[in-house]
């Protein structure tokens, strides 16, 4: 293990109060074991942390903060907090890699329904959370990897940094035939457009839908719907699962990993 350019045999270990903290022989600087990851500071014991993490892991449909202290006896502002920042893990995590090859790319909107969507005004024209959302798919037209992100308005714009930011250059980009998808082409991705029509285009974009249903059904199934402060951390967790479905025995040693290589995140910035 490295750790600010030393090996960890070269720190001598002493306990200061109740924290167990490493110094540097060579120039005495101390840090704590959970240092530079989103258990820095943490008055939770870890054996509660790791316990967290795997209760994470192993529930396909997530947990709640409700049942998270249940389990693990902690107050429920604890447990909310040790669920967003390991969910921030999900996230930095899922940011190290870009979607490739056939891209399925499409929008979507989260949150519980307004008045004018009562009165049947959907889509594009709600008030609810505006979402991108792509898919990558095999030669064979099976979905591989997803992406999610909440952004604040649909426009030509938006999607170019969305696209720069998740999606590989050389992909070949499929939507539907909004204008402001248009923009791409200049930018410089392949990006081929279809009006949707689910009736005689039953096919395009497919899978993205199904993962837009999936996401909803997890966030209200599980966590009961939330407010739009806090949906980007909910989507993380979601796609990583998803992209680490075949994973599924493996997939406590990827988040406690996440979790340890990920910086420091404080309470006041989960909050929002």
């Amino acid at each position: 293990m490295i750790w600010s350019g030393l090996e960890l045999n070269d720190y001598k270990h002493f306990n200061i109060t109740s924290r167990n903290l490493y110094q540097c022989k060579a120039c005495n600087h101390q840090a704590s074991v959970t240092a530079g990851t989103i258990m820095d500071r943490t008055r939770t014991p870890l054996k509660k942390w790791f316990l967290a993490i795997y209760l994470v892991a192993e529930d396909k449909r997530g947990i709640s903060a409700l049942t998270l202290q249940k389990r693990i006896g902690v107050a429920y502002f604890t447990a909310w907090t040790m669920l967003q920042k390991i969910r921030y893990a999900m996230g930095e995590e899922e940011s190290n890699f870009l979607l490739g090859g056939i891209v399925e790319t499409d929008e979507a909107f989260f949150g519980a329904p307004t008045k004018e969507d009562e009165g049947g005004k959907r889509g594009r024209g709600t008030e609810k959370t505006p979402v991108m959302v792509s898919v990558s798919l095999t030669d064979d037209g099976k979905p591989k990897y997803a992406k999610m992100q909440v952004v604040g308005i649909i426009d030509g714009d938006t999607i170019i940094s969305y696209a720069k930011a998740n999606i590989h250059k050389d992909s070949q980009i499929r939507t539907d035939g909004l204008a402001s998808y248009k923009p791409l082409t200049k930018a410089g991705f392949n990006l081929t457009q279809i009006k949707y029509n689910p009736k005689n285009q039953p096919e395009h974009l497919h899978w993205t839908h199904i993962i837009i249903s999936n996401a909803k059904a997890f966030i209200e199934g599980t966590l009961h719907g939330l407010d739009s402060v806090h949906l980007q951390r909910y989507l993380n967790e979601f796609c990583y699962r998803f992209n680490r479905r075949w994973l599924e025995n493996n997939l406590f040693i990827q988040l406690l990993s996440s979790s340890l290589a990920f910086g420091k995140i404080r309470n006041y910035e989960l909050i929002g």
